[in-house]
């Protein structure tokens, strides 16, 4: 059965059969039962009051670049389309900024650049969008975005109604929060950030001081942080518009020192970082390319050649054998390396 659009008042849309293969950026052609569009946040109680929403389950969905679908959904998906961008009152030490859910975080993340705003910059090029960004607690190159997110604003489907969230009631952790740990009960539909007026910019992180260097740039501005950025992640990682990905696929693990000085021993090239809490993250892309993943495929599902780190639908693979396909990568590092990998996205129907 075909997509059907279904009868409805300003605010939002509703598909029917709607497929989600151009909604997830790995590319898998499933289908949700419904999938309501909201451009106004005023219209969400009238949204959950309409029929076809009735005794369904719903799920959150943003943008599709943190999530893979095992299967069609039968429910209701609800993904924010609203826009817009304001400057807040601030004060002497940082710029307040809200942005509706629905904007693209890079295009929000190039407009603070162009607006002589820094703090974002080590988080440019990252795909999805805005109300995503406190979900996974989003961060590359040394950044993340709880960093600078000073509130979050949501619906809150359980109890039906608005609420807000202070930075320490989100608790962010690595690609972690309260959202991503409650993943279908608040609708995010704008994030508030601080940006400080005075920011050293982050260059620690393997290979952006390197780049930074090779583009002749001694004293780095925002963009000159951006631009390395861009450089780095263009080189490693595969454009979702070219192959089907997610980006990382896999978290860095999380382990006790002691094991990881263990691993250390018989594997001394192993990329290790000491954590606050006295334990010890690992590379999970070593770890997968030790085990000889990188560039590897069973028919349409497989490893980038370019990361380790990023699952790839090179064609026409379902989500089940993507997911088929990572399990495999998990069962072998866990074989040789005595570790378990864990997913960076979300998977629907993979548990």
């Amino acid at each position: 059965m075909s997509a059907r659009d279904v009868a409805q008042p300003e605010g939002f849309t509703l598909t029917e059969n709607a497929s989600l293969r151009e909604r997830n950026t790995l590319r898998v052609d499933a289908h949700a039962a419904v999938f309501a569009e909201i451009h106004d946040d005023g219209a969400i109680p009238d949204l959950l009051d309409h029929p076809a929403l009735r005794g369904q389950p719903t799920m959150l969905l943003g943008e599709g670049s943190n999530v893979l679908f095992t299967g069609d959904f039968d429910g209701v998906i609800l993904g924010m389309k609203t826009r817009g961008v304001e400057e807040l009152d601030g004060d002497a030490a940082a710029t307040r900024i809200r942005v509706a859910a629905g904007e693209h975080w890079d295009d929000f993340v190039r407009w603070t650049l162009a607006q002589g705003h820094a703090g974002l910059e080590n988080l440019i090029l990252i795909p999805g969008s805005v109300g995503a960004a406190p979900m996974q607690n989003i961060g590359a190159y040394g950044v993340e975005a709880g960093e600078f997110i000073e509130s979050v604003e949501a619906f809150d489907l359980r109890e039906r109604r608005p609420v807000a969230f202070a930075n320490a009631q989100c608790q962010f952790g690595y690609r972690d929060s309260v959202f991503k740990r409650n993943p279908d009960r608040w609708l995010i539909t704008a994030i508030t950030l601080r940006l400080p007026r005075e920011h050293a910019p982050r260059i620690e992180y393997a290979g952006v001081r390197d780049e930074l260097q090779r583009l002749g740039i001694e004293h780095p501005a925002p963009i000159h942080v951006a631009d390395a950025v861009v450089n780095l992640r263009t080189r490693k990682l595969p454009d979702p518009k070219v192959i089907g990905n997610a980006g990382s696929f896999f978290k860095n693990p999380l382990i006790p020192a002691a094991q990881a000085e263990t691993l250390l021993a018989d594997n001394p090239h192993l990329p290790c970082w000491p954590t606050a809490d006295g334990n010890a993250k690992l590379s999970a892309a070593w770890l997968i390319e030790a085990c000889g993943f990188k560039g590897a495929r069973e028919g349409d599902a497989g490893i980038s050649n370019r990361h380790a780190l990023v699952l790839v639908n090179h064609g026409h693979a379902s989500g089940a054998q993507l997911w088929a396909f990572a399990q495999r990568v998990r069962e072998g590092v866990r074989e040789r390396f005595g570790v378990t990998l864990e997913p960076e996205p979300r998977v629907i129907g993979g548990f």
